[in-house]
């Protein structure tokens, strides 16, 4: 496959024609595998969902067909092996209580799904991506669409796909579905400003619908991650970008795209009831984050028992100390997977954003994946705080992604200074 010396921002959604000839079956079978685990990675209802047995089955596909672990992944490697044995460790003065085993197995999986996607797409980067981030977009729309009929009622068995008057699709919680849809929308606004007439009238329509699902979720911690991460890589994409026009399209999609989403809103909020839970949920602060024992109340005290439990205090188990679970990512880590598994886990978000960071200027043909990948990974980080992601398919998709976009671009900026330097010099 020939690939452009500089990014070019439309690569990583059409790849050229010379990638869309004959594809052995080998690949084919690990992009249908990557694709399926991206379309069903929505349905998680029921514990385990489908979407883990899917990406068993994808991995065991990558392991048989031949599979090329990296030395830049073995950090990763080796901060999930840490932060997993932190979990394990502190499971065992509570594995006979109920579901503390079952939940550190999903957590412990979950989090081992980031090294497969890191390694899965350092390789045949432009085309995995792409079919994966295809998948990921059509389980966005569909499970929006169901979180919209359902809120409104029109689907049968509704109350299944509703959590307190607030549109949980196929997920447990809202806030979990309105982050979901994070990454796909980033795409679909890059995809807008930088097509054709035809694609931006398309995504235009794929956008609203996520958006509408977003909105319906009532997630604020959903609705502040989608206008951080937006404006992020809108800001990566602006500087990094060396075309006048593009840059000046950039601007004039953002006023545009603006204007057009606060209009939709106030469609929304025409809507019977719809207002009255917008404005409660609009509140920056709930009854439930103030106070002694609040949200950020627990964060404190947590943090101070995190001294007198290296171990932690075993998986489930904070709710017996406070009212309510951790609501904090960092302070359910060192609880649950003590010193070891929490320090590891600061460590691994600290390293994928500093290393990240400096990976979004690196012109590679799949530049502007990498930039909304790592500003929608900023954004859950964000959220991480006040929410707890150990159970997020798309947190650990989402940080996997990252690794492998950079990893691929790094062997391929290798790869371009070793052409250069074998190039002949002009006489």
């Amino acid at each position: 496959m020939t690939l452009a010396t500089t990014a070019d921002f439309s690569l990583p959604y059409a790849a050229p024609r010379a990638a869309r000839a004959a594809i052995p079956f080998v690949d084919k079978l690990r992009l249908g595998s990557l694709w399926l685990v991206a379309a069903i990675s929505g349905f998680v209802l029921i514990e385990p969902a489908p979407y883990e047995f899917m990406i068993m089955l994808s991995a065991l596909i990558f392991i048989a067909t031949g599979v090329r672990l990296r030395e830049s992944h073995l950090p990763l490697m080796l901060m999930l092996i840490f932060y997993n044995v932190g979990f394990a460790t502190s499971l065992v003065p509570v594995i006979e209580l109920p579901d503390t085993a079952k939940w550190t197995a999903v957590s412990c999986f979950l989090s081992l799904t980031s090294l497969f996607f890191a390694v899965a797409v350092a390789e045949d980067t432009v085309r995995r991506t792409r079919v994966y981030l295809a998948g990921y977009i059509l389980a966005a729309v569909i499970t929006s669409i169901i979180g919209v009929l359902a809120y409104f009622h029109l689907l049968p068995n509704s109350e299944m796909f509703i959590r307190a008057l607030r549109a949980a699709s196929t997920f447990k919680d809202p806030n979990v579905f309105g982050p979901f849809l994070i990454l796909p929308g980033l795409i679909v606004v890059q995809r807008i400003m930088f097509g054709s007439l035809r694609a931006v009238l398309f995504n235009g329509v794929i956008l609203l619908v996520i958006a509408a699902g977003l909105f319906f979720s009532f997630s604020r911690g959903a609705w502040g991650h989608f206008a951080a991460s937006t404006v992020m890589m809108l800001f990566f994409l602006y500087v990094t970008t060396r075309s006048s026009s593009k840059r000046l399209r950039m601007v004039l999609f953002t006023v545009g795209g603006i204007a057009v989403i606060a209009g939709f809103i106030l469609l929304l909020l025409s809507l019977h009831g719809v207002d009255a839970l917008f404005k409660e949920r609009a509140s920056l602060v709930q009854n439930y984050d103030a106070g002694h024992l609040g949200r950020f109340g627990r964060h404190l005290l947590g943090a101070l028992m995190a001294f007198d439990h290296p171990l932690g205090v075993g998986p489930l188990q904070f709710s017996k100390y406070f009212p309510e679970d951790p609501h904090n990512s960092f302070l359910d880590a060192f609880m649950a997977g003590g010193w070891l598994g929490g320090f590891t886990f600061f460590a691994l978000v600290l390293v994928t954003l500093a290393i990240g960071l400096r990976h979004v200027f690196a012109r590679t043909p799949w530049q502007a994946t990498y930039i909304a990948c790592y500003a929608a990974f900023v954004g859950e980080v964000g959220e991480s705080y006040i929410i707890d992601v150990q159970h997020w398919r798309h947190y650990y998709l989402i940080m996997g992604m990252v690794w492998g976009l950079l990893i691929a671009g790094r062997a391929w900026l290798r790869d371009q200074a070793r052409v250069a330097a074998a190039a002949p010099v002009p006489v």
